[in-house]
């Protein structure tokens, strides 16, 4: 005799996926913890916090440390000018990824190994160790101050090198092999048929790379001299040193501020790593 339909199963309660639950809530809330500490202490008072560092409730909501971080710097000026850079920087990075890790993923040539162990070492060597020869090179060329002395340094990334031919090793080879036969060109392959295979990869690579140089604070500390091309880290750290003592309001307002385009590109990330991984599932 068939049993009737009960309707949708659900997932039987047990304490394993209770606690596994909880640790994911307070792993949550630590997380959120400083940015929602920092985003009350926005909206308070500077007798307030005074009066009561450790406690982040503001009494009335106040918007006034919000004015006065518009009044005191250019914040869409260095802002335009931080999302530029930093978005610059991870497509370069993208699009020269892509043939080099095609390279040492799927070709086959003399010093192979010897590339790929270079590419290696790359990634034990900090940019500040570099950065005297880079700044003499960069002055030389007349490039100090400029957009280009923010973005050409960091062009090639060793990291996002190695992510994507890790991410090719997986690619059948007769994926290029049929691509080939049908007369398509080394270009397209990488970057019309591969490209897209490599979605989550390159997501994950352009997410890095524009937080990473979106907070950047020493090179363009080193790089530029006036507003022209100053970005937003740099503007926000000028808002301590503006009257006596810390004015801790104004400076988390600016953090705050200077927070939101880097969420923003996040929750976009996401979705598109989300998007592409079921798909491909």
């Amino acid at each position: 005799m068939a049993r009737a339909d009960t309707g949708p199963s659900r997932t039987p309660f047990t304490w394993g996926r209770l606690a596994s639950t909880a640790v994911l809530v307070l792993v949550a809330i630590l997380w959120l913890g400083p940015y929602a500490w920092m985003t009350l202490t926005s909206l308070r008072t500077l007798p307030e916090i005074v009066a009561a560092p450790a406690y982040p409730f503001p009494r009335t909501f106040q918007l006034g440390a919000y004015r006065e971080v518009l009044e005191a710097i250019p914040v869409a000026r260095y802002l335009l000018n931080t999302v530029v850079m930093a978005g610059l920087i991870a497509t370069l990075q993208i699009a020269l990824a892509l043939p080099a890790g095609y390279a040492l993923a799927k070709l086959h040539f003399t010093g192979k190994r010897a590339a790929f162990g270079l590419v290696m070492a790359c990634l034990l060597i900090p940019a500040q160790v570099t950065f005297v020869p880079v700044y003499t090179m960069l002055g030389a060329l007349g490039l100090v101050n400029t957009l280009g002395a923010l973005v050409l340094p960091f062009g090639v990334s060793a990291l996002g090198t190695f992510l994507v031919r890790q991410a090719l090793l997986s690619v059948p080879d007769e994926v290029i092999e049929a691509a080939r036969m049908d007369g398509a060109s080394e270009v397209y392959i990488i970057y019309g048929v591969l490209g897209p295979m490599l979605r989550p990869t390159l997501a994950a690579l352009f997410l890095f790379s524009f937080v990473f140089h979106y907070n950047d604070y020493f090179w363009p500390l080193i790089m530029t001299t006036d507003d022209h091309v100053r970005t937003l880290p740099l503007a926000v750290a000028l808002l301590r040193e503006q009257g006596t003592g810390v004015r801790w309001h104004i400076v988390m307002a600016g953090n705050v501020i200077l927070s939101l385009p880097v969420l923003a590109v996040f929750a976009a990330a996401q979705r598109h790593i989300l998007r592409a991984v079921t798909a491909r599932g």
